[in-house]
């Protein structure tokens, strides 16, 4: 399977989508504000990611509103937010086979760009 779950409106998921040619590839693109995330989704890329925390953007316009810059989150928290505010997921996210790219730091962009065509 190959998988990009993103935000449409993100301008850096855009250019990531551009530059891997997501389309072309055959990549399943969701966008994850219209199609909001499954928790069997989530828990598939827990799987392959090892951490919720991992998953999870503290770059959200919520993060701080919400105060939860000042708490200590569990696993569980960062699961339950993701789940509750598709702008807590770290994006995009993307699924090759068994590996996942999670966000859009230069490895993980060269990581899934490198696998992307196979």
């Amino acid at each position: 399977m190959k998988k990009i779950y993103h935000l449409s409106t993100c301008t850096t998921c855009k250019r990531i989508l551009e530059e891997v040619k997501a389309k072309e590839n055959g990549f399943v693109l969701q966008d994850i504000k219209t199609e909001k995330i499954t928790p069997a989704q989530l828990e598939e890329m827990h799987a392959l990611a090892g951490t919720y925390e991992a998953l999870f953007s503290r770059r959200s316009q919520k993060y701080r509103p919400m105060g939860l810059h000042e708490k200590e989150l569990t696993e569980n928290d960062y699961r339950d937010l993701i789940l509750q505010e598709y702008s807590f997921l770290k994006r995009p996210v993307a699924i090759v086979g068994k590996q996942i790219f999670v966000g859009s730091d230069k490895k993980a962009v060269e990581g899934l760009t490198a696998v992307a065509a196979k």
